[in-house]
């Protein structure tokens, strides 16, 4: 009886090189959101310390607080040259969050994603259901949506206290907003109960390897002998 031949480990090697070759990946749209003084800012200033994402800068009309950097931390602007913005058509998502606006634009995230590079956006939750309902169907499907859940609102009001720039009435009004944004997370894909910082990267990580090798998400190169 005839019998096929065995493929040595070395050809095998070469033949699994070859065609891991042949497949990219598009980028992701890692989305985070969570109430003020969750512990998004942190989880995102650790995750950009490294070279998994772009950041997307938002634009905002918010008065820069003392720490934060032009171009860095936001791209502070006037209300009319927002408003501009998005006539244009120029941001991804905008909203109005605690009496003062705020945006993501859109060109340099798309150009990310398409050259499958990984981008991560810090928007509010207003901000994450537009996306969710952007008209480009690309950016939709790179979508993974994260939501960072505080343990409870008295751990939410000890962190605001803490971080020491609201006054006792603008934190009530965090604290009332929270609670609206919390009952939203299941409208996010995953969820993180917000422990320490340490954690919160874990449970990050790996959600990122998991959306990383979704199927979906390849690309096929069929340039690629």
């Amino acid at each position: 009886m005839w019998s096929r031949p065995k493929r040595s480990s070395s050809e095998s090697a070469n033949r699994f090189k070859t065609l891991s070759n042949q497949f990219g990946r598009s980028g992701i749209l890692f989305v985070v959101s969570a109430p003020s003084g969750a512990g998004k800012t942190t989880l995102c200033d650790a995750l950009r310390q490294t070279p998994d994402f772009v950041y997307s800068v938002s634009c905002t009309t918010r008065p820069p607080r003392s720490n934060e950097i032009e171009g860095e931390d936001y791209y502070f602007v006037s209300e009319q040259d927002f408003l501009a913005r998005v006539a244009a058509g120029e941001l991804l998502e905008h909203a109005q969050v605690h009496e003062h606006r705020y945006g993501t634009l859109r060109t340099p995230v798309v150009t990310n994603l398409r050259r499958g590079v990984d981008v991560l956006i810090d928007v509010d939750t207003q901000g994450a259901a537009a996306i969710r309902a952007f008209a480009d169907e690309f950016t939709r499907e790179a979508l993974c949506d994260v939501f960072i859940m505080p343990p409870d609102l008295d751990e939410l009001r000890r962190r605001l206290i803490k971080r020491g720039t609201e006054t006792g009435e603008q934190i009530e009004l965090r604290l009332v907003n929270a609670a609206r944004e919390m009952q939203l997370w299941r409208d996010y894909r995953y969820t993180i109960i917000s422990k320490s910082m340490e954690e919160d990267l874990q449970k990050f990580r790996h959600i990122m390897g998991a959306e990383r090798y979704l199927s979906r998400r390849l690309v096929q190169n069929y340039d690629v002998p």
